[in-house]
């Protein structure tokens, strides 16, 4: 083969591989409980992330997983940690987890006290660390959407989330700070400090309106992992 024959298979080589480095997507899994489940069926969050990815022309650069199971707690997503995130090989992990932490404590009692729920956080993201994963966090958003602080769980929630903002700062980890976001949201929206209707349909799980808000919070934050 002569030298201009192989400088031009090395020249399509070269264009091939760089086609296909500029294709590859950048996974991103999203890890978390019901919210998660539910964000990643028809109308749910992760759905709507992706269309404003198409929107801004970016559809072809990120593929988005959801891995919510309803009722997890933080200990439950540690147990799944290798089988359902470490095995797929993602570049990016969004952890959205602490409703059923502080929630079920009330509901049926098996909620997680805040010291053991900071520890198995830790501990999830430094296993996402250690495999070269990226992490983002999320911390948890209502229980309840009256605005003045008179939801019966709001200290919890307060607790858990000034922890993890702490936490987040600290080790540098992006964080969608949902909690600020939500109470932000219903100071403004929620006139009659009313319990549900504004943000989700339940207290906890979200509505049309509050799936399109997390999603556009998340994806603020998510836009800027590199």
């Amino acid at each position: 083969m002569s030298g201009k024959l192989i400088l031009f298979a090395v020249f399509i080589a070269s264009m091939f591989l760089m086609a296909f480095n500029y294709t590859k997507k950048r996974k991103v899994i999203f890890f978390g409980d019901s919210i998660t489940q539910i964000g990643a069926g028809p109308g749910g969050y992760i759905r709507l992330m992706e269309s404003t990815l198409l929107k801004e022309g970016l559809s072809d650069q990120y593929e988005l997983v959801g891995a919510g199971i309803s009722g997890n707690k933080v200990t439950d997503l540690y147990l799944r940690l290798e089988e359902d995130v470490l095995k797929q090989n993602p570049e990016i992990v969004v952890i959205y987890i602490g409703i059923n932490d502080i929630w079920h404590k009330r509901l049926n009692g098996s909620g997680t006290e805040f010291v053991k729920y900071a520890q198995f956080y830790e501990a999830i993201v430094k296993k996402l660390q250690a495999a070269g994963i990226k992490v983002v966090v999320c911390t948890p958003s209502v229980i309840g959407e009256r605005k003045d602080m008179s939801n019966e769980q709001d200290g919890e929630l307060n607790m858990y989330s000034n922890w993890l903002r702490y936490y987040a700062k600290v080790n540098q980890i992006p964080c969608v700070d949902l909690r600020t976001s939500f109470v932000n949201y219903l100071i403004a929206n929620n006139p009659n400090n009313d319990e549900k209707g504004f943000l989700t349909n339940d207290r906890v799980h979200l509505n049309a309106a509050g799936n399109q808000f997390v999603a556009d919070e998340i994806w603020k934050v998510l836009k800027q992992v590199k």
